[in-house]
């Protein structure tokens, strides 16, 4: 039996249905059972994901975005599934793109370093060494297109064999370009649109386009989350966050005046939040004086006085 056979599951039994609560089918999925209905590993979902594929929805109680049981029902209605859906989350590393194309790994690698082919993905081997991943139907795409005929035989131009011998990789560019348009997909708020390029800036860039603290950490808290891999501070993370973070001029100088018109809107949307000022401590009373035709209120020492003025005046006998 072939593995993406898919077992149509037996009709409920009326106890079943019963112990169901009114609207959980309607109830938008988790991605791991997600995937689970749609016949892809987790790590294909989320790149469907990513690519706009699949499409989410906020999970209400904030537990990371799920699939709509619509989104699900669509996809499983599309002729062809789940292979075509399998087929356009495809991801295949340099061996396997040089191969759809006929060259050399070599080859592959320096056309992928010129920005021919963008990659989808990236991950850190054990050797802690960056390992690009590209879609294989772009790359089908690209060996099927006759203007790309001479990229793949012959000698590269002087000037752009050059430009490989002295570091060129286009690569991390690219790639960052591609992420940042998932993250103005899955964003819904105007600061999380605003977070977007931010996070792909420098700390440096970043406190110059927003002086303001109070709103560099609104953008923190919607900054998306990063794939560094163990702690923050461990080589493995660095080398991740270089990946994510501009370092071409041309490049950061684009996401500063992105990131300015995004604060624009985002500030007409909403202000960022700030610490409420205390209120002043309430100021002691002064004593007040009292007027002096106020009459002295009587007491002890009043009454004293008075006895004595009245003895000292009576007439004795």
């Amino acid at each position: 039996m072939s593995g993406n056979t898919i077992t149509r599951p037996a009709p409920p039994t009326t106890a079943a249905v019963a112990a169901v609560p009114a609207g959980a089918a309607d109830r938008p999925l988790a991605q791991s059972r997600a995937a689970r209905e749609l016949s892809l590993k987790r790590s294909e979902l989320d790149l469907a994901v990513h690519l706009g594929c699949v499409r989410t929805v906020p999970d209400e109680g904030g537990g990371g975005r799920r699939v709509a049981r619509s989104e699900i029902d669509r996809l499983r209605a599309e002729e062809g599934f789940p292979q075509t859906l399998r087929a356009r989350v495809q991801a295949v590393g340099s061996k396997d793109a040089a191969a759809i194309l006929e060259v050399a790994p070599t080859r592959f690698v320096r056309l992928a370093r010129l920005g021919l082919v963008t990659p989808v993905k990236f991950y850190l081997n054990r050797y802690r060494a960056v390992v690009w991943l590209y879609l294989a139907d772009e790359v089908r795409r690209f060996a099927a297109d006759e203007n790309n005929a001479p990229w793949l035989t012959g000698r590269l131009p002087q000037e752009l064999r050059t430009q490989l011998d002295d570091g060129l990789d286009l690569r991390p560019r690219n790639w960052r370009g591609r992420h940042l348009g998932f993250l103005l997909r899955q964003a819904e708020d105007p600061w999380a649109r605003a977070a977007a390029p931010a996070s792909l800036l420098d700390p440096v860039h970043l406190a110059e386009i927003v002086r303001d603290p109070y709103e560099r950490a609104h953008l923190n808290r919607h900054r998306p989350p990063r794939t560094d891999q163990g702690p923050t501070d461990s080589p493995a993370a660095r080398l991740t966050g270089t990946i994510m973070t501009a370092d071409d001029p041309d490049e950061i100088e684009w996401l500063r005046a992105d990131l300015r018109q995004a604060l624009v809107e985002a500030r007409a949307h909403r202000l960022a939040p700030r610490p409420r000022r205390k209120e002043p401590a309430p100021r002691p009373a002064r004593n007040v004086k009292r007027p002096a035709n106020r009459p002295e209120t009587p007491g002890p020492a009043s009454e004293k006085r008075h006895g004595l003025l009245g003895w000292l005046t009576r007439r004795h006998p």
